[in-house]
């Protein structure tokens, strides 16, 4: 045994609304009237047609800015992943793939190979499950 036990139930995509699509060079603040890359990406996912079990929770930073819009997936009993590099125009079949198979797996490790392309190449960070007590 591992030391903890997948916790059936919701899992959580968390989405930076901050975020903005990673500019080669610095850009100044968007207008006021002008959606963030973050927050296009989090109104496409609402439309998405996401798992029931996923719920969808808009974050306001989740400090990776120099990388694109950023999202992580977490839920209890889980490791929690955070990806980087999406783009709402290019990226949206890849997160509802990577998510769906994330609510999927009973303590969130897809093998590495059944993961979408995009998040192999794009893996922020994997962080264990806060019940594990070693890993």
């Amino acid at each position: 045994m591992d030391g903890f036990g997948p916790c059936p139930g919701p899992v959580e995509l968390l989405v930076c609304t901050t975020c903005r699509s990673a500019p080669p060079l610095p850009q100044p603040a968007a207008p006021d009237d002008t959606a963030r890359a973050g927050a296009r990406l989090l109104d496409l996912l609402r439309r998405a047609g996401l798992p029931q079990t996923v719920r969808l929770v808009p974050v306001e930073c989740l400090s990776n800015c120099t990388r694109g819009c950023t999202v992580a997936l977490r839920g209890p009993g889980r490791w929690t992943y955070v990806y980087g590099n999406l783009d709402p125009a290019l990226h949206m079949d890849t997160l509802i793939d990577g998510t769906t198979r994330f609510a999927a797996a009973p303590d969130g490790l897809v093998p590495w190979r059944e993961r979408p392309d995009h998040f192999r190449k794009n893996c922020i960070a994997r962080i264990p499950p806060l019940e594990a007590s070693h890993v």
